[in-house]
């Protein structure tokens, strides 16, 4: 299932979500705006873990969880390699499933999840 440098092959990673302050500036727009929209359709990735999987800054990814899958722009982003972040929105609520353990929101950090590049 995993094989490093094959582009066609989904590899694994942690997902993390969370809001951004950017997200939040353009909450004032409107939340169906396509400001709003690219922002949580945008997923930030290692540079090294991009190169690995075979995707190039600005490329479609699929990132499936247990309990779903979305596509996403695929960027560079300061962050961990083996970990991925996206902004939550409702690519992510596919992701995240349906269980808040009594606090109302699904747990957002740590999944572990598959991306595969597309195209």
């Amino acid at each position: 299932m995993i094989s490093a440098g094959n582009p066609l092959v989904s590899k694994r990673f942690i997902m993390n979500a969370g809001r951004t302050t950017k997200q939040g500036q353009q909450i004032n727009v409107g939340k169906d705006s396509p400001e709003y929209q690219a922002i949580v359709g945008t997923l930030n990735m290692h540079p090294e873990d991009m190169r690995a999987a075979g995707i190039a800054s600005g490329g479609s990814v699929r990132v499936r969880s247990d309990f779903g899958e979305a596509t996403f722009t695929c960027v560079e982003g300061k962050v961990p390699q083996g970990m991925i972040f996206v902004p939550y929105g409702p690519p992510t609520c596919h992701l995240m499933g349906r269980y808040t353990d009594g606090t109302g929101m699904p747990t957002s950090k740590g999944w572990e999840v598959e991306v595969e590049p597309l195209g």
